[in-house]
């Protein structure tokens, strides 16, 4: 009796750590409930997320070299804007299409809302800041300006050649080099017969805002052009008008 008594206790304990073991959850199977039936999935409790934190430098890097972009759009800040520029203006809160400006042969763009200003020697970055302050003075609580330079002008505006030259009239001023009295008026065909190259005149007008006045600068062509004396040739501006006298005893 003692034999079959403990033979009773042993297998009472396999069976209770057998259940013991089958109410585990297991890797792989669903989770089991205390009474030792499996855990529908619905009330199965969620795995843990691992959520890996950002590093630290993920934002973006703020380097002062790279081009200012708005709105999908460089902000060019190195070209210098001069009449014939092609530009794109949008003002990013007005939802509307962009609308194309041309820097006028003052200098001026005529800009919505605004009207004209003075850009010529201004970038497009430095115009846009000079505008988004306009607006948002009359017209807009914020003003995000986008202006793109979409065509540089291939000539720096216009000169005017008179007297005693081959072709008289105006002459387009190249974007790429210094172009002086002396260039505009080889360009113009020389001098005539009867030309008084050491007084040659360039007349220029004051500009808009300029504190100085119209100019009067006497060039001796003769030294410049015949003598290779470049040094004492003048750079022109838009707008100059060069004025080649007649010699007073034409012989």
């Amino acid at each position: 009796m003692k034999h079959f008594a403990s033979l009773a206790l042993l297998l009472g304990v396999l069976v209770t750590a057998t259940a013991a073991d089958d109410r585990a959850p297991k890797d792989g199977f669903l989770p089991l409930t205390p009474d030792g039936y499996p855990m529908p999935a619905a009330a199965a409790p969620p795995e843990a997320s691992v959520t890996t934190p950002a590093p630290d430098n993920a934002s973006a890097t703020n380097d002062s070299n790279l081009p200012t972009t708005v709105a999908g759009v460089v902000m060019d800040d190195r070209h210098k804007l001069v009449p014939g520029d092609k530009l794109s203006f949008r003002v990013v809160e007005d939802r509307d299409e962009t609308k194309p400006l041309i820097v006028a042969d003052t200098g001026e763009l005529d800009v919505p809302y605004v009207g004209r200003i003075n850009v010529a020697g201004k970038t497009c970055k430095e115009v846009a800041a000079e505008l988004k302050v306009m607006l948002e003075k009359d017209y807009y609580y914020q003003a995000t300006v986008v202006l793109g330079l979409d065509q540089i002008s291939r000539v720096l505006g216009r000169v005017y050649v008179w007297g005693q030259v081959r072709n008289q009239g105006p002459i387009e001023i190249p974007a790429n080099e210094i172009f002086t009295a002396g260039k505009a008026i080889l360009r113009a065909g020389g001098f005539g017969d009867f030309a008084n190259k050491k007084k040659v005149k360039v007349v220029r007008n004051a500009k808009p805002g300029e504190s100085t006045g119209k100019q009067d600068i006497l060039v001796n062509m003769e030294e410049v052009l015949e003598e290779g004396k470049t040094d004492k040739d003048v750079p022109l501006q838009p707008d100059d008008f060069i004025i080649v006298p007649a010699r007073l005893i034409n012989w």
